[in-house]
């Protein structure tokens, strides 16, 4: 657990994302945006067919960086650091602090990220979270953020100890069938 110290001197207890499941989540990224990009490309092509060579050469660069850096840029800033790879993943980008990251947060890391992910394959972004004692990458240390775990793997124990709806403090030989919180024990009542 990485403890992050917010604004009001409160202490949280995050847990910082690993580099297989962040390369999960931007191998899902990439696949989605490239997939996007392909369809407009298409659709550029066709449409600009009577262009000029230069013209068609100026959208197909606007085209790029409007998709494949512009894209996930504003997919982090309008979901507070959440993009697609990332919540299927289960992660989510803060700010050191433990808040929410904002556009220019976002705008660092998607400018660092084509460098550092896009012209390198990946490999400088996988050698920094390696080194990097909170597995953070070049743009996360240049934008002050973090990514962090949003769904933390319940732990199966014997029961757990749940109020039964409608109990107001009878008798207590009586049990829940299964325990609402999915860990698959009989609930003991409190």
């Amino acid at each position: 657990m990485s403890e992050l110290v917010t604004g009001e001197a409160v202490a949280l207890e995050l847990r910082p994302a690993r580099l297989p499941s962040r390369a999960l989540a931007v191998l899902l990224d990439l696949v989605a945006a490239v997939a996007v990009y392909v369809a407009v490309t298409i659709a550029v092509v066709v449409s600009t067919a009577s262009l000029d060579d230069a013209a068609q050469t100026a959208l197909s660069i606007a085209t790029f960086v409007l998709v494949l850096v512009g894209g996930p840029i504003a997919v982090e800033t309008l979901s507070h650091g959440r993009s697609l790879g990332k919540m299927a993943c289960g992660l989510r980008v803060v700010r050191d602090d433990g808040g929410p990251i904002r556009f220019r947060h976002a705008l660092v890391r998607g400018l660092i990220g084509v460098v550092e992910i896009l012209m390198t394959f990946g490999v400088v972004a996988c050698i920094a979270s390696f080194v990097s004692a909170r597995g953070r990458r070049l743009g996360d240390v240049f934008a002050g953020t973090l990514v962090v775990r949003e769904r933390i793997p319940v732990a199966r124990t014997g029961s757990c100890r749940l109020p039964r709806p409608g109990w107001r403090g009878g008798s207590r030989s009586s049990t829940c069938l299964r325990c609402p919180m999915g860990c698959g024990s009989p609930c003991v009542s409190t």
